[in-house]
């Protein structure tokens, strides 16, 4: 793959990072526009008016999970009030229009050797959705979130590891092709606690991802891996913020993407934040890009702020880059068809990641749906 963009590590001035509005009341925010920068490459047309904080839900999402010693699952119709506030209108507007919240607990000093899976399943009705993962001090466990169906979803995940916790938590959005998932993915961290959050986005019409990492204390690790693949038509976006505002934590983002198709959009926004106090700092953030095709358009924006010159590193990268031509000629030929050099070509570039997001339970299946999905036959 040729790269053809790169940028260079930016250090800014500091300044106040606080939102405008962190509220649960969807009232307290203005209507987003396509001119607001969180928002300038959505297709607002296309969010089903989610976007205006007011629409009903017609139907429910049907929820099942797997019961694995040393975790528990409930869920309760009371919505607490102690929440910290979203960001914006369509999360703040998921959150009014609950009924219930589900909740999934790793107990304390558990190490679950089964994978906890939640499958999220869609009948085609406007929903909305909360589920927290709480793990508790010193457990671990892998925790599979599996998006199918048809949806109009407004759904956010809230994931608390506490001191000493590791979790890996895969979100699947593996939906119909009609389907819309917005979504906020709030992550908070303990003292010394690490997650692994991965976000494999495969179907869907619109899917818009937002996944932060806030530590609440020093010695915090995050992972955030991302793989996406957008066929023609289809708008992926994953914004990512990650605040380092603690002492001698850990940051590593690695996204990758593939499109192949008309009007294939996909959009990957990835802001890490040093603060003043956030002494001891490692991070790095990349993002590859690789357009199959003709027509599609991938955004790659990488942003990196220093408040602190007392780190142990940081930086970002951002590549995108077509189709090799001559990969595609020396393998047809050697007696490989064009469609089965394209599935090669596209293993390849994705096979890294899957080993890094390391969930047996997966690899195979999302392998098999990227293959599938080339030439927009699903």
């Amino acid at each position: 793959m040729t790269e053809v963009k790169e940028r260079e590590v930016a250090i800014v001035p500091p300044k106040d990072h606080t939102p405008v509005v962190r509220s649960l009341d969807p009232s307290d925010f203005p209507t987003p526009t396509s001119r607001d920068e969180e928002f300038r490459f959505t297709p607002m047309s296309r969010l089903h008016n989610l976007h205006q904080g007011n629409v009903v839900a017609t139907g429910s999402m049907a929820i099942a999970v797997n019961k694995v010693a040393g975790s528990r699952f409930e869920i309760a119709g009371a919505k607490s009030t102690d929440r910290i506030g979203f960001t914006d209108k369509i999360a703040a507007g998921a959150w009014s229009q609950l009924e219930a919240v589900s909740t999934l607990t790793i107990e304390a000093n558990q190490n679950l050797s089964e994978s906890v899976i939640v499958s999220i399943v869609g009948s085609g009705a406007v929903a909305f959705g909360q589920l927290d993962i709480n793990v508790e001090k010193f457990a671990s466990a892998v925790v599979i979130v599996d998006h199918i169906g048809a949806a109009t979803y407004a759904g956010n995940i809230d994931i608390n590891v506490a001191d000493g916790g590791a979790v890996t938590v895969v979100s699947l959005q593996d939906w119909d092709a009609s389907a819309l998932h917005l979504a906020q993915h709030r992550i908070t961290l303990g003292k010394d606690a690490s997650i692994k959050h991965v976000s494999v986005t495969l179907g869907g019409d619109v899917v818009r991802i937002l996944p932060s990492v806030h530590y609440a204390a020093p010695g915090g690790q995050a992972e955030l891996i991302g793989l996406y693949f957008a066929g023609a038509g289809q708008h992926t976006e994953h914004r990512l913020f990650v605040d380092h505002s603690e002492a001698n934590c850990r940051s590593n983002v690695v996204y990758k993407g593939a499109l192949d198709g008309e009007d294939a959009h996909t959009v990957w926004v990835g802001d890490v934040l040093i603060r003043a106090n956030a002494i001891g700092t490692d991070t790095y953030e990349i993002n590859r890009n690789l357009v199959l095709s003709g027509g599609g358009r991938a955004d790659s924006v990488p942003n990196l702020e220093i408040e602190t010159g007392e780190i142990v590193g940081a930086g970002h990268a951002s590549t995108t880059g077509r189709f090799d031509d001559e990969q595609l000629f020396y393998l047809q030929s050697r007696g490989i068809n064009e469609e089965e050099a394209r599935k090669l070509v596209l293993r390849g570039f994705f096979e890294d990641l899957l080993g890094q997001i390391a969930v047996p339970e997966i690899n195979d299946r999302v392998r098999d749906s990227i293959e599938a999905r080339i030439g927009g036959r699903i």
